[in-house]
């Protein structure tokens, strides 16, 4: 996943009710999935069953020890019923993805929950590889829970996966440069452009994600969509989906990436730099603004304390919401976190699993996650917690954003949109704002229909 180092796509979707359609694009899938299964059978990696009490195996993404805490706390919820055992995946999300879906496509059963991230739900949803939550369940995992994370979480009107933590990015600023700049970044009017502008005027720079990696398309979707345009529209179509990258939204956008790129207010390495690219960028001498995840203020406190970065770094740090594209437009920020999911193969799918996702989940759990981690919750109650305030003096900006939020396009074929678009816009400095909306758009057309090869 994208939200900070070490925390942090079968047969066509329904068309009109009750029809299904195979294209070459899900033939060639199909025929992978199968050789993956075979392969991964033959090997003997599925999971063999076993006496004594019930073990659930949770496949989680990397973080600094918060899931394995509350899996041993659930699993001594459980009254011995069951116990949670949890397996590490790699730190990049695409690494990640590649790994539970050679599982999944296996029928693995010994793979019963999964730390999913949102846009990799409703690839696994389609393919028949996540066990749908029935509406008498569904609705303790979406009641009282962000809309964006239960829009990431749902496939063809049901819910695949609990939200666990929900995710977004603030505009994080040094309020010396700020001062000196003579600018406001919680100004009603202040754009992507002012703060490009006020990095000028001030010798500082704007950080920012732009290697060739899931961060770019973070950026990129953040862009267009604050300037009021989709890329992709009703993308569970497949090939059949509509494009719209090249648009007014698109050439705004492009504006900004092309800029900024080729601006002074640049990081020297824009091309290559990730969320600690950026913030090693914010907390240099030339530190001025920076877009990111909430999970730098804990670790800049920490570097502060153990002398990584000046002590004096953390107090002058202010935030503001994610920039705007155009004054009177309001921005819609970044949205990421992790869902849980159940496999569809796992031999406890039932009442174990589902008592185990209801527990991890739970609100309490949230805000303990939290509070431990840094990761923001994905209930907006958490936020109104004395503890919650008191650890992140910006949780109701967090809220309000994840709030405001817009998910990447949510499709079976996300891998294949997210690449094309990234290959077709970077680097950065050589996007063109009359023509790479235009190409990209094209590209992932032809991407889609199996026509190109990423």
């Amino acid at each position: 996943m994208v939200e900070g180092v070490g925390r942090a796509e079968r047969t066509e979707p329904n068309g009109p009710r009750g029809h299904r359609r195979t294209r070459p694009a899900e033939r060639k899938r199909a025929a992978l999935r199968a050789g993956v299964a075979l392969a991964l059978a033959g090997s003997g990696l599925a999971a063999c069953g076993g006496g004594g009490t019930p073990t659930l195996n949770w496949y989680i993404n990397p973080d600094n020890g918060g899931q394995v805490k509350l899996a041993e706390a659930c699993s001594k919820a459980s009254g011995g019923e069951y116990r949670i055992k949890t397996s590490l995946m790699p730190d990049d999300a695409t690494q990640q993805r590649e790994q539970l879906v050679r599982r999944l496509a296996a029928k693995d059963d010994g793979l019963d929950l999964m730390s999913l991230d949102p846009v990799f739900v409703a690839e696994a949803a389609n393919a028949g590889f996540l066990r749908a939550f029935p509406a008498g369940q569904a609705a303790q995992f979406t009641q009282g829970v962000f809309p964006a994370a239960v829009q990431s979480s749902t496939w063809d009107g049901k819910l695949y996966a609990a939200p666990f933590w929900a995710n977004t990015q603030l505009l994080w600023y040094r309020k010396s440069v700020v001062k000196k700049a003579g600018v406001d970044p919680n100004a009603p009017d202040f754009t992507w452009d002012k703060m490009i502008d006020a990095a000028l005027r001030t010798g500082s720079t704007v950080g920012v994600q732009a290697n060739k990696y899931e961060g770019y398309m973070v950026w990129i979707n953040a862009l267009v969509a604050s300037a009021g345009g989709r890329i992709v529209s009703e993308a569970g179509k497949g090939d059949d989906a509509k494009i719209e990258i090249d648009s007014p939204a698109g050439r705004a956008a492009a504006t900004v990436v092309h800029r900024l790129a080729t601006s002074r207010a640049a990081s020297p390495t824009l091309s290559t730099d990730i969320e600690e690219q950026a913030r090693a960028l914010f907390n240099g001498a030339r530190g001025g603004f920076m877009v990111n995840w909430p999970y730098i203020w804990a670790a800049d406190a920490s570097d502060a304390k153990a002398g990584v970065i000046g002590r004096t770094v953390p107090s002058d740090i202010g935030w503001a919401r994610y920039p705007k594209i155009a004054p009177g437009q309001d921005s819609k920020p970044p949205f990421g976190g992790i869902e849980v999911a159940i496999g569809a193969y796992g031999k406890y799918k039932g009442t174990f699993a589902v008592d185990a996702v209801t527990c991890i989940t739970s609100t309490e759990h949230q805000k303990e996650y939290m509070l431990g981690e840094g990761n923001p919750a994905a209930r907006p109650a958490v936020y109104d917690d004395p503890e919650i305030q008191k650890q992140f003096p910006m949780a109701g900006l967090i809220r309000d954003s994840i709030n405001a939020a817009v998910p990447r396009p949510i499709t079976p074929y996300y891998t294949d949109v997210s690449g094309a678009i990234q290959s077709r816009w970077h680097p950065p400095a050589s996007v063109n704002p009359n023509s790479t909306p235009r190409e990209s758009a094209k590209f992932v057309h032809q991407v889609l229909r199996d026509q190109r090869l990423l």
